[in-house]
């Protein structure tokens, strides 16, 4: 992976975190009701902005690409809690599209937005690993996952 693939999260206080990514820095906490601060949104809740934000993305590069206004173009996200593992367990995206969207255009524009690089992501998740680094006299080295 590159740097330019890379992200990092520092613990700022409480249950805020800092996350900077490309010179960008982006904060996240916990509600009240969860022993947070409510001074962010939730790691989950930027997760599910980011899906919305990348078909909101994809849809409106398909109107410019085709020559169509992007006004008034929105997205809307309703999502449901499931459990064991936690997790979003159900998701519902709204796409609307601007009013003068001629309706021959109406499939082929929920198509492109449907494959968005974050929802590509999820129908076909990464492989994911978390290793754990630990301090030592040399440096930092990183544990084999495989000798956990």
């Amino acid at each position: 992976m590159t740097t330019d693939s890379r992200l990092s999260v520092a613990h700022l206080d409480g249950d805020q975190f800092r996350i900077d990514v490309r010179g960008h820095s982006i904060t996240v906490d916990q509600p009240v009701s969860a022993g947070g601060q409510d001074a962010a949104p939730t790691p989950t809740e930027l997760f599910l902005a980011g899906l919305a934000g990348c078909v909101a993305f994809y849809a409106r590069r398909y109107l410019v690409r085709h020559g169509l206004s992007s006004q008034g173009l929105s997205v809307g996200l309703d999502y449901e809690f499931a459990s064991r593992p936690a997790r979003v367990g159900q998701v519902r995206l709204i796409l609307t599209p601007p009013d003068d969207l001629p309706p021959e255009r109406r499939e082929a524009l929920l198509a492109v937005a449907s494959h968005c690089t974050v929802h590509n992501s999820l129908s076909q998740p990464p492989a994911i690993s978390i290793v754990l680094e630990t301090p030592e006299p040399s440096g930092i080295g990183r544990l084999d996952p495989e000798m956990v």
